[in-house]
Order: structure tokens, then C-alpha cells, then sequence
């Protein structure tokens, strides 16, 4: 079942909120949301694990980058994870349902699983189980084909067919900066080998690999909605205004 809501492309999208970390807006934080509902933007965020199977918004897998921990997410439990402040911040790591809270179907959602192409469904369950019923518009994102291909096999089941799912993308995976993938979706993943099982709804392209071929044939032939990332300077919001649909943006405000 295809769901392309008009709202899904329809403003300009705050690549984990509307961060700026000399006000204190983290990536991902409570204040980056509301700094980007605010203004009417929709708001991208990236959900990893909890020990205790909570999905949490936060981008890395581990917990270094942002805080004054160490060590994975993942072996941390979700109490726990939300007493950790974010550095240069007032804010905590919060989890999916209170982050949906915040949001409160203000603005469109946009929740990216994050993924270390094992094969592990579980945080994609709990995305689903979080999403189905919320009157809200929220869409379902992520770089593993295996996750989106569960959701739309099972969508119907999940209550959660009217949610729109998309694939997360770019034109080439090296071995450097995505070392845990593995060797056969390297060529899977660029040339969407797996529309058959996925299905996508949208697509979600690196700013800087347009124009490429899949995205454009999914755009022109099947009528896909083309979102792209990380639009940071005026060259990329060009090059995005001429191959793609609509930007996911950080460091300015369109």
C-alpha cells in the first residue's frame, strides 16, 4: 500500500531539529524541536536502542560525541539514558513516545532508524509499536532496506499502513565510512535492488550525489517524492531545488 501525503515534502525539514549548539540547541533535543516547530518546519530525528528495547533519539551509536559518557547507547537502559545531559545543553536524551510528545502533531515528523545491518528487527518493532495510532504525521525512515521491507510487509499488522516509508540514500558506500556493511548491499543499496521488497514511498538522497540515476528515475517514472541531505550552503539548496522535492537542512534557516 503507497502513502505519499502532500505534507510529507511540503516545508523544509530541520535535520534533527534546529540545532545550534552555541545556543544550546543539540541535535536531536528537545529545544532543536521546538526551535523548528516554532518556525513551522518539520523535524528529522534519528532513534537508536536502549538496553530495555526503547527506542531513543539519538544519532550516534555511541554516546561519546554528545555527552560526557562513554560507550554504546545500547548498553545503557532507557532511564538511565535520559539522566545524561547532552553537553553544552540543558536537555537530556529523550525517547521516541515523550519526543512525539513534544512534536504533539505540530509539525510533520520525519524518524530515521538507525542500523548496523545485522539483521536486528528490534528497533524497528519498537518504532512501529510507538507510531501506530498516533494521530499525527510522522514518516518512517532508514539506510537498511531490511527494515523498510519489514514495515511495509507488515504495516497492515503493525497499524501502521497509512505511515509513509522511505529509503535513505546515497550513490556510493565505501568500505571506509561504512565498514560494518556488508560486501553485497555496497551494490544493493545505490541502485535500490531491493524496490521490489521495499517499496518505497519517498527517498531521502545525499544533496551532494545529485543528479543520480535511481533517485531520478523514482522521481520522473514513479512519481516518488526526493527529499535530500544535508543541505548546508547555497550551491547544495540549488542543486536540491533543481533534482529534488524538498531539503532536510541544518546551519541556516530557509
Amino acid at each position: 500500500m503507497s502513502c505519499r501525503p502532500d505534507w510529507l515534502v511540503a516545508r523544509p525539514i530541520a535535520h534533527r531539529g534546529l540545532h545550534d549548539r552555541a545556543a544550546g540547541r543539540i541535535e536531536n533535543s528537545r529545544q532543536a524541536a521546538l526551535a523548528a516547530v516554532e518556525r513551522g518546519f518539520a523535524v528529522e530525528c534519528d532513534v537508536q536502542l536502549s538496553a530495555d528495547g526503547e527506542a531513543m533519539v539519538f544519532h550516534d551509536f555511541t554516546l561519546d560525541r554528545l555527552t560526557a559518557e562513554k560507550g554504546p547507547v545500547r548498553a545503557r537502559k532507557a532511564a538511565e539514558l535520559e539522566k545524561i545531559r547532552l553537553e553544552d545543553s540543558t536537555d537530556g536524551v529523550l525517547a521516541l513516545p515523550a519526543f512525539l510528545d513534544l512534536v504533539a502533531g505540530r509539525v510533520p515528523l520525519v524518524v530515521e532508524i538507525k542500523s548496523r545491518f545485522d539483521g536486528d528487527l528490534a528497533l524497528t518493532r519498537r518504532v512501529a509499536e510507538i507510531v501506530a495510532g498516533r494521530r499525527a504525521r510522522i514518516a518512517i525512515k532508514s539506510f537498511d532496506p531490511d527494515a523498510i521491507a519489514y514495515l511495509r510487509e507488515n504495516g497492515a499488522a503493525l497499524g501502521i499502513a497509512d505511515v509513509p516509508f522511505g529509503i535513505v540514500g546515497e550513490s556510493a558506500y565505501s568500505e571506509a565510512e561504512w565498514p560494518n556493511l556488508p560486501a553485497d548491499k555496497r551494490t544493493e543499496l545505490p541502485n535500490l535492488l531491493h524496490y521490489q521488497r521495499t517499496r518505497p514511498d519517498f527517498l531521502s538522497w545525499r544533496v551532494d550525489d545529485l543528479p543520480d540515476a535511481a533517485p531520478f528515475l523514482c522521481r520522473a517514472a514513479l512519481g516518488l517524492p526526493v527529499m535530500t541531505w544535508t543541505v548546508r550552503t547555497p550551491a547544495q539548496r540549488a542543486n536540491a531545488g533543481r533534482w529534488a522535492d524538498q531539503i532536510v537542512f541544518e546551519g541556516f534557516v530557509p
